[in-house]
């Protein structure tokens, strides 16, 4: 029996040291400061809740961390989709207005690798905007900061939640620079090539329920495009 409790102990206290390990891993850092923060470039700003009560619609497998909405949604119970979430959410500009609505579907990644640093989501965005056009994102996003950072401490609080700023860029690519795929489908922007980066800031997060007040926000850099003076002038 003895060696039965030893090694229950033993399994026990293992696991533990591996998540502190993981969490507090000296090799993995963060990327700092944003590729799209010190451009010179026109850059298209909208932001979205994360708060799944506070989307059009949001679902997932119905096991998952956070629920569904609302709540007679159907869920991605499938075996092929179980690790998949999918939104719609409007957009809003740097104003605050509505600019449009954005559909986005994110899938827990193979890729992902806890003592690297790396919590990965493989995820796309189909957003209309009519002030600039629609456009596809494509991205990797690395929640390890997110989870280091806020996750972790509100499971270790005696009362299961979160509370401060946070502010903290997702994206990590497929660009060189850690930035997204962008292209555009129609509008201002058809036929554009561009990058851009997903950020999120958080104010309070339940370690049951997920997030209570937080914020995404998609940053795309447009390209320099051509004065329609000197393409005259030209010709």
């Amino acid at each position: 029996m003895k060696y039965i409790v030893a090694l229950v102990l033993g399994l026990v206290a293992g696991a533990a040291i591996f998540a502190v390990g993981a969490v507090y891993n000296p090799f993995t850092v963060d990327r700092g400061l944003s590729p799209l923060s010190l451009t010179d470039a026109e850059v298209i700003a909208l932001s979205f809740s994360t708060v799944p009560a506070e989307n059009i619609i949001y679902t997932n497998n119905g096991e998952s961390l956070q629920s569904p909405h609302p709540e007679k949604v159907l869920e991605l119970w499938e075996v092929p989709i179980r690790k998949t979430s999918a939104m719609a959410t409007v957009m809003r500009d740097a104003r605050n207005q509505p600019a449009g609505i954005g559909i986005k579907i994110s899938s827990k990644s193979e890729s992902t690798r806890l003592l690297n640093g790396e919590a990965i989501l493989d995820s796309v965005w189909y957003i209309y905007a009519p002030q600039h056009g629609s456009m596809f994102v494509r991205q990797t996003e690395n929640y390890w900061p997110f989870i280091r950072e806020v996750a972790f401490p509100a499971w270790k609080s005696s009362a299961n939640n979160w509370r401060g700023t946070w502010l903290g860029d997702m994206t990590s690519g497929p660009g060189a620079l850690g930035t997204a795929s962008v292209s555009g489908g129609s509008g201002r922007i058809k036929g554009l090539e561009m990058v851009g980066i997903e950020s999120m800031s958080v104010r309070a997060f339940s370690a049951d329920t997920g997030f209570v007040s937080a914020e995404g926000r998609l940053l795309i850099e447009l390209p320099e495009l051509p004065d329609e003076t000197e393409e005259e002038s030209a010709l």
